[in-house]
């Protein structure tokens, strides 16, 4: 494991001299909040300000660099134009899965719940993004890292249905994304345990020495 860096308070640059960053103060249009994205819809938008249906209960740098404080996080299902002092904004795309056998889908399907649960008031915000040594494996030995070594399925598959998830990939807009992929999580709040119970889990996982940058944002909703 990597040792955790919090960055509560602070006010610390993103980008990188070598991935030009996406999450930074945009001024645009104030846009209003979003109550409900339909997950049909492939691309997202992460808006961290200070308006959205999702209160920010904290934000936590894993490994690598932080994001800049923000007080709300407003979700799209599109590409919307951020507030005018908006923090960062996040990008992905929804996509089929990758490295999933059909075997593990349809177990995955049979037993996970939807998103926009009434009971599923906490939820997080994990962006992450993974080093070059990842990306030059090949899809085969990628595989074998995430599910043969590292057991990402079968380690979801315990916490579901409790734990909600939906993946959004970054790389598929472009390599210039200040992250790689954009984890969306929905629980209750009664199972909260299980939730940090999956991603120290992954975190200890072969796969996760691969990961150069995440960023763990803790939401709860508050109904406007």
């Amino acid at each position: 494991m990597r040792l955790r860096h919090s960055h509560r308070g602070t006010q610390l640059p993103v980008a990188t001299a070598s991935r030009p960053a996406r999450d930074r103060e945009v001024p645009s249009i104030r846009q209003t909040p979003t109550r409900k994205v339909e997950m049909s819809t492939r691309l997202f938008t992460f808006v961290g300000g200070d308006i959205g249906l999702w209160r920010v209960m904290r934000t936590e740098a894993i490994v690598g660099e932080p994001l800049l404080e923000a007080k709300r996080l407003n979700v799209s299902g599109s590409e919307v134009q951020p507030e005018t002092n908006a923090s960062w904004v996040l990008r992905g795309i929804t996509s089929s899965e990758r490295y999933v056998m059909r075997r593990e889908k349809s177990e995955i399907e049979a037993k996970q719940q939807g998103l926009a649960r009434p009971e599923a008031t906490c939820a997080a915000l994990i962006p992450l993004r993974k080093n070059a040594a990842w990306w030059e494996l090949t899809q085969d030995e990628r595989r074998s890292v995430f599910e043969e070594q590292s057991k990402h399925i079968q380690i979801g598959l315990k916490y579901l249905p409790a734990v909600a998830r939906k993946l959004h990939h970054c790389r598929d807009l472009s390599e210039n994304e200040p992250f790689d992929f954009l984890n969306w999580f929905e629980y209750a709040p009664i199972h909260e345990v299980e939730f940090n119970r999956l991603v120290s889990e992954l975190r200890a996982s072969e796969e996760w020495k691969y990961v150069e940058r995440e960023v763990d944002i803790r939401l709860m909703r508050e109904d406007v």
